[in-house]
């Protein structure tokens, strides 16, 4: 069987899927859902993964999430694996428990995020598992509009806050769109035999394809990692892309936009594969959040404004060429 497309890099969003082999349960008992859900949170605080949305369904799953370090692969892998372990030794099974691969489709953030929300959360009463709305327990629903510290672990607050900067009105518009059916062109995509591997506008699926540097990065390959270029090459590129002195973006300036640093940070999180720690480090910020939150920002402007998109093409180019020739 052939492999499936992965298209990883820092801070990407995706919804991820599997079966049980020949359509059988993969869930028997109220314990095997609890099993799994303290798994996503134990591996998502192992390596760094935003779980955002869940549900549990008797013979497949759904996820939603955002992997600030671009290891999809390694998180799905724990998840997977060990969840069979434990399923297999509780029921005294052997042999694989899902049918292959999980099935991983990237997200556009502008245009999907809050349309899989609901697709995810509306999928036992859609299937008829529930009559009425919210009452099914195995799903990430009752976080989404319960203030208990139990849900903390639940990457929650980035999609509330998409509804409104305050908490609870944010709860509540987020009650009122659930509520609402699902969009008609996500469950047509979603239900396809052969899903694509990115859902969003044509822009973003275009800048998906031309951006990566999956070609020449592959975490299977530990060679692999010294084709990218460090995080001080990037802002050396960066420097001499906009005529400017590194101290120029090695701090914020305040009321100003800073171009030359988002663009240098950003890079850093595409193309360099260091740790978000790192990268932080390297522009003098506090914290990974506030790395998170660059690189998002800055990702959604390129896909608006052209004349930074060629900018970032260009100091693209001039760095991937480079490593080529190493």
């Amino acid at each position: 069987m052939s492999r499936p497309l992965r298209i990883l890099y820092p801070d990407a969003w995706y919804h991820l899927m599997n079966r049980g082999r020949r359509h059988e349960e993969i869930y028997e008992d109220r314990g095997d859902y609890l099993t799994f859900i303290e798994l996503l949170r134990e591996a998502s605080e192992m390596y760094n993964v935003c779980v955002t949305a869940y549900c549990l369904m008797p013979n497949h799953y759904h996820l939603l999430i955002q992997t600030p370090d671009g290891n999809l692969s390694s998180f799905m892998r724990q998840v997977n694996a060990v969840y069979t372990q434990r399923f297999n030794k509780k029921h005294d099974y052997d042999g694989p428990l899902f049918r292959g691969r999980y099935k991983s489709i990237l997200i556009d953030q502008d245009s999907y995020l809050l349309e899989l929300v609901r697709y995810i959360h509306r999928n036992p009463f859609e299937s008829g598992l529930e009559t009425n709305f919210g009452h099914y327990p195995w799903s990430s629903h009752n976080g989404f509009i319960s203030n208990a510290k139990k849900w903390d672990w639940l990457h929650k607050d980035f999609i509330l806050s998409l509804f409104s900067e305050d908490r609870n009105t944010g709860i509540r518009l987020y009650k009122d769109f659930i509520l609402k059916e699902n969009s008609e062109a996500l469950t047509e995509f979603l239900g396809k035999i052969r899903v694509p591997p990115i859902l969003g506008g044509d822009k973003f699926i275009k800048w998906a394809k031309e951006s990566f540097f999956d070609k020449k990065y592959d975490r299977e390959v530990p060679q692999s990692k010294t084709l990218a270029p460090s995080v001080e090459e990037i802002r050396r590129a960066v420097c001499k892309f906009y005529d400017i002195d590194e101290k120029e973006i090695l701090e914020p300036k305040r009321g100003k936009t800073n171009e030359p640093r988002k663009l240098a940070i950003y890079l850093s999180r595409r193309l360099s594969r260091e740790r978000i720690a790192v990268i932080a480090k390297a522009f003098n910020m506090e914290s990974y959040t506030s790395v998170s939150s660059v690189v998002i920002r800055t990702g959604s402007q390129l896909q608006r404004d052209s004349k930074l998109q060629k900018s970032y093409q260009q100091i693209y180019s001039i760095l991937t060429m480079r490593q080529a020739k190493t």
